[in-house]
């Protein structure tokens, strides 16, 4: 059974959650995401854009980083002295890597517009492996509401 883990420390609060990659755990996780943030205070404005980037990131996570029996991680760190939200989705496709979309592309194609959402919503993302052969899409989030 999947259980969610928040933990609050001493100024930086964490909450990690695996869920199914289905289509439904990626639903799941943007919900999780929302009431977690909102449990903490976090602002209108980070949350949703926090909404949006947890949605892009699980939803890549469930259409390309999916191995069948293995479930995608969902992890969440808020530091509110230093106004920043880490998001980080985790899956079990280390060989498929995230890349930004050509330009060149249909403009009227139903796929491949979600980094570049991220990319518009996030002050920085990346991509690290994560260990034995998956991989961790990582977005960082700046508060701009003082």
């Amino acid at each position: 059974m999947n259980q969610a883990t928040p933990h609050v420390g001493a100024t930086v609060a964490t909450f990690t959650q695996l869920l199914s990659s289905t289509r439904r755990g990626a639903r799941l996780a943007r919900l999780l995401a929302v009431t977690e943030l909102r449990s903490w205070d976090v602002s209108q404005d980070l949350t949703e854009r926090a909404e949006l980037v947890v949605a892009e990131l699980a939803a890549n996570a469930v259409l390309h980083g999916r191995v069948p029996g293995r479930c995608f991680r969902l992890a969440l760190a808020h530091d509110p002295p230093a106004g920043r939200l880490r998001i980080e989705v985790s899956d079990a496709r280390g060989d498929l890597r995230p890349f930004s979309r050509p330009t060149n592309t249909d403009p009227l194609g139903t796929t491949g517009r979600g980094l570049t959402l991220v990319t518009a919503l996030a002050d920085h993302w990346d991509c690290v492996p994560y260990p034995p052969s998956g991989k961790t899409v990582r977005a960082n989030l700046l508060d701009t509401i003082p």
